[in-house]
């Protein structure tokens, strides 16, 4: 069997725009990407860990354990043997609370990578390849996330050209969600269910393309 860990945010979580609500497994889109899959032969396990405001390595002034560095290599050592780790993270680097841009977010997904790599993983496991998932844009925030995102739309600018950079550079596999999909058109951050199972196929599409088994 091959498992995938996802490490991500509430995207991928599958909060319902301007709700606390959650789509079930088989609507958001790690759910539509094993179902495709495994209907393919593929005999895959999706092990989710997505924490609702998690960013890269910075931390949540207002909530505990939200900086995305703390605590990944035991996540890596505590799911192996893994095939795949598939980070899609950035999102939240943009809260108002920093003031990053699209560099300091993409520098912030390479630590993680280098984490993954240096995870301390049994003798004798494979280092899993790492696929990074650029985050559709955010657009216009609002609803009842509208203040904790203002400004981002404009912060976020060039992440995805920013993350496949440290893609290449490390020599990682890349997929741009923004070539398939926009932005919740309710809260211009999240993803509608629709939205899901466009990333969750598009994603299957990419790996099998990518020959990762």
């Amino acid at each position: 069997m091959n498992q995938i860990l996802i490490y991500s945010d509430s995207l991928t979580w599958g909060i319902i725009p301007n709700t606390r609500n959650r789509l079930p497994f088989d609507k958001r889109w790690p759910g539509v990407f094993e179902i495709s899959l495994n209907s393919r032969g593929k005999n895959v396990r999706i092990i989710e860990n997505c924490l609702n405001g998690r960013r890269t390595t910075w931390s949540d002034p207002f909530k505990e354990g939200r900086e995305g560095s703390q605590g990944l290599a035991q996540v890596i050592e505590m799911n192996s043997p893994l095939t795949l780790v598939i980070l899609m993270l950035g999102t939240n680097d943009f809260q108002c609370t920093h003031d990053n841009n699209a560099w300091l977010s993409a520098q912030g997904t390479a630590k993680l990578i280098n984490i993954i790599r240096q995870s301390p993983i049994e003798p004798g496991m494979p280092v899993p390849e790492i696929m990074i998932i650029s985050p559709p844009i955010i657009t216009d925030p609002k609803g009842v996330i509208a203040n904790k995102f203002h400004g981002a739309e404009k912060r976020c600018l060039g992440l995805a050209e920013e993350l496949k950079k440290i893609a290449e550079e490390n020599s990682i596999l890349f997929f741009d969600s923004a070539s398939i999909t926009e932005a919740s058109v309710v809260d211009g951050i999240h993803l509608d269910e629709n939205q899901h199972k466009i990333l969750g196929e598009s994603v299957a599409n990419a790996v099998l393309a990518f020959k990762v088994f």
